[in-house]
């Protein structure tokens, strides 16, 4: 056990598992290739149930090298179907461990045009980024999301909450953030991961208006709300949009996707959340993970991107930027989503 907690430490879950693979298909590599001068020599062989153990147990790969360069147990039918079988069960978790080392580290920027006839057409081209789940995303990542999100003319950037709290990270964090270029300034609402009172008080030191439970007009026709998180307080949509005009495009931030599901959307045009972040662990995207109920009520509903609430408002789950914990993401992307908003004629 101490040996599996060093390796994680000091090299990673992932990088671990990759290592664990190769050494599996080397050592079953060995395994054939020694097999085979003891059958040449006539000397005592290793049993045929430990090479077929390792060849089904990840290491398929080397088996199926050793086979074919050796000419080693190639008429053997049931070593030709667990070479098979074997192969099969090593490409998964392959593929999976792959693409966590590479691109689930790689934070993608996805561009999206969102068209509703209660748009003010006046605003046509109005661009909205947003982002949640920051948590312990380094220092340099998100300096680096900053730098892009200025390249990208944005008018307003909004924070969907969940960051590191149990250290200044945060503020460091809030402080990249603040380093966005924006026409209408930067708002966020708070996660199930946050301090809210800390976590307010550090955004308005870096000229981020907290949202609680609350909103305020952006420009003519657009109106921004935000409410508490469901699972650390009492989120009210109908305190939150009280002061919007009746003709209004009402956009709402909420962390956590279920308040849609709990509370009337009358009046609210489109909700921006986060929370799942994507299944974080997925086998081939599907993320099976929020089936246990523990982060949502609804399964895969809101695992990314668009779906609806009862009463038919469109809603966005993203599956954040940042890592809960150092735990890896698993072929579910970290995302930083931009709103180009149009009137729908």
């Amino acid at each position: 056990m101490r040996v599996i907690t060093y390796g994680i430490i000091n090299f990673g879950i992932l990088e671990l598992l990759a290592i664990l693979v190769i050494s599996a298909n080397l050592l079953t590599f060995a395994l054939y290739i020694i097999d085979k001068r003891k059958a040449k020599k006539g000397s005592w062989r290793i049993s045929e149930n430990v090479l077929i153990f390792f060849t089904l147990a990840f290491g398929a790969i080397g088996a199926f090298i050793a086979m074919r360069l050796v000419r080693h147990k190639t008429k053997h039918k049931k070593f030709k179907i667990a070479a098979i079988l074997g192969v099969l069960i090593a490409v998964i978790p392959i593929i999976h461990i792959t693409h966590a080392l590479t691109l689930d580290r790689v934070i993608r920027f996805v561009e999206i045009e969102f068209q509703s006839e209660n748009w003010p057409s006046e605003l046509d081209g109005y661009r909205i980024a947003f982002m949640a789940d920051m948590h312990i995303i380094s220092h340099e990542s998100m300096r680096n999301v900053t730098d892009e999100l200025n390249s990208r003319n944005i008018d307003l950037l909004l924070l969907g909450g969940d960051f590191y709290m149990h250290t200044d990270h945060y503020r460091g964090t809030l402080y990249e953030i603040a380093q966005t270029i924006t026409v209408d300034g930067i708002f966020g609402v708070e996660g199930n991961h946050d301090d809210y009172i800390q976590l307010f008080a550090a955004k308005e030191t870096h000229a981020i208006t907290p949202l609680d439970n609350s909103g305020l007009q952006i420009r003519e026709g657009f109106y921004l709300a935000g409410v508490h998180d469901l699972w650390n307080r009492s989120p009210s949509v109908e305190t939150a949009i009280r002061g919007s005009n009746v003709d209004d495009f009402v956009l709402l931030i909420s962390h956590n996707p279920d308040v849609v599901m709990t509370q009337p959307m009358a009046g609210v045009d489109l909700v921006l959340s986060g929370h799942t972040h994507g299944g974080h662990i997925t086998f081939f995207g599907i993320p099976l993970y929020l089936l246990r109920g523990s982060i949502t009520d609804y399964g895969m509903k809101f695992a990314h991107g668009f779906t609806h609430s009862p009463d038919g408002t469109p809603i966005y789950t993203s599956s954040g930027v940042g890592y809960h914990n150092l735990i890896p993401r698993i072929i579910a992307r970290p995302e930083v989503v931009i709103f180009t908003m149009f009137n729908e004629t």
